[in-house]
């Protein structure tokens, strides 16, 4: 999903008519307020924000986003582009600014690579939701088993049975969906590098 919000009507809607020719599923908003009031925060896309509109300006949008807890890739686009806007707007979190006339390669590229920042984070968040339900202990014994460590030593390193250890690595893989050691590991590792 890609989320635009530019105040221009005719740039608004000469974009979406791209963007949809590359399959693209689009959400046009007018302004911020119009992006704040109708969000659909079930579905995490990527922001395609003018940086100059009236009430709410690109920027303040991704800082009134970001105070819900919504922090989803951004592109900014401008017909005023000035090195401190695009400072600012590195800073605030944009991963990518552009200028208008945007060029069609360059904002499918600048999409490519939101889009795939985007699937990172939301890999990240269903990683640590699911290292959330691990009882101090399994993160005890994850960690160790991420190290490499077998059940012995792993055993021996918390003054537990092999038993008790087997017992907790079968807690893990339920909770974690996965039993190969190897995945387990991918996900501790992407939150504790």
């Amino acid at each position: 999903m890609i989320y635009l919000v530019d105040d221009d009507a005719a740039v608004s809607q000469a974009m979406t008519l791209l963007l949809r020719t590359y399959h693209k599923e689009v959400t046009g908003f007018p302004d911020g307020p119009h992006l704040l009031a109708h969000l659909d925060t079930a579905r995490p896309g990527v922001l395609l924000l003018d940086l100059r509109m009236p009430v709410i300006s690109g920027l303040q949008l991704i800082d009134q986003l970001g105070q819900r807890g919504i922090h989803w890739p951004a592109i900014m686009v401008t017909g005023h582009g000035d090195v401190e806007a695009c400072r600012r707007a590195f800073r605030a979190g944009v991963t990518d600014f552009l200028t208008k006339p945007v060029d069609e390669h360059a904002l499918m590229d600048a999409i490519t690579r939101a889009e795939a920042q985007l699937a990172a984070d939301l890999q990240r968040d269903e990683t640590r939701q699911l290292l959330s339900l691990l009882t101090q202990r399994e993160a005890e014994v994850l960690e160790m088993v991420a190290r490499g460590l077998g059940s012995k030593d792993i055993a021996t390193a918390l003054h537990l049975s092999v038993r008790t250890v087997d017992s907790h690595r079968a807690a893990i893989a339920a909770k974690l969906g996965t039993a190969a050691v190897a995945e387990q590991t991918r996900a501790w590792i992407s939150l504790h590098p």
